[in-house]
């Protein structure tokens, strides 16, 4: 008898490093499952967002039984989705997609992920007042994940007002009044802040920097980074070097992609296997 098998995939931009293949084949090949994921990488074809109509398509009619979509498609994807899950329409992000009885339906695990790495690596840290960096499709899901985990009152920077507002008044209304707002003054919010999370892809290899300048950091700050290649972002390193506690994107990155799994093959992932061979891999 032929083992179930599944063709899923990752579109985004400058993933060439991606570590989610990887972590999918490993645990397909564990459970004994004919499992293969490729890149669809936006860059290396010469391609932008505006071709994810096509992609999606493409990759539904050869066969694929889903699609990890990553930054800068995570909102685009939405219209070209035929349903959502309650957690990505609340979010209004996406970034798992399912093709299941002729219908294309949208999942964010981008939110159970930070928020299982929030738990593991900062469990007691002060949630009174934090700077969030970007309001992108991962920004939406950390920002739910942060204010579901008592963050008192999240202030977020985003370099497209428009986006940052879109996401302050959907995340006031999901978690009340004056829980969240624009952040207009960088240095003074994060002086006054407990923590400080980029959601941003500056600090990614293929896009090397900070999100803020350097100078603002304060040795009373937690600092988070979603980005997990590299592993230590410039961000994470100058906040290591003043004594801040830390939380880099490796919980993240692995229980997005334990749900994923999940959703994709329609069985449970080994979330401390794929968490082992995460670390197993190179950098």
């Amino acid at each position: 008898m032929q083992s179930p098998s599944v063709l899923a995939g990752l579109i985004g931009s400058g993933i060439q490093a991606s570590r989610t293949p990887a972590l999918h084949e490993h645990e397909g090949d564990a459970q004994g499952l004919r499992y293969l994921y490729r890149l669809i990488d936006i860059d290396a074809l010469g391609l932008d967002s505006s071709a994810l109509p096509a992609l999606l398509e493409g990759a539904r009619t050869s066969g694929f039984t889903g699609l990890n979509i990553t930054f800068p498609c995570k909102q685009a994807v939405i219209p070209l989705l035929d349903e959502l899950s309650p957690e990505a329409r609340g979010i209004g992000a996406v970034n798992t997609v399912v093709f299941k009885g002729g219908k294309r339906i949208g999942h964010n695990t981008d939110c159970l992920g930070f928020a299982e790495g929030f738990k593991r690596g900062l469990q007691d840290a002060p949630r009174r007042y934090v700077v969030q960096m970007g309001a992108g499709g991962a920004g939406a899901a950390v920002a739910h994940a942060l204010l579901s985990a008592g963050v008192e009152h999240l202030v977020i920077f985003e370099v497209e007002p428009q986006r940052a507002q879109g996401l302050v008044d959907n995340l006031n209304a999901h978690f009340g009044a004056g829980r969240a707002q624009v952040g207009l003054d960088l240095a003074g919010s994060v002086a006054e802040a407990d923590g400080l999370v980029n959601t941003t892809p500056v600090g990614m290899t293929k896009l090397p920097g900070m999100p803020l300048p350097a100078e603002h950091l304060h040795s009373g700050l937690w600092v988070a980074d979603i980005i997990y290649f590299p592993l230590e972002t410039e961000l994470l390193r100058q906040a290591r070097s003043l004594g801040c506690r830390t939380l880099d994107g490796t919980t993240m990155a692995v229980f997005q992609a334990v749900k994923a799994f999940e959703l994709f093959s329609g069985r449970p992932a080994d979330a401390e296997r794929m968490m082992a061979h995460f670390h197993a891999m190179p950098d």
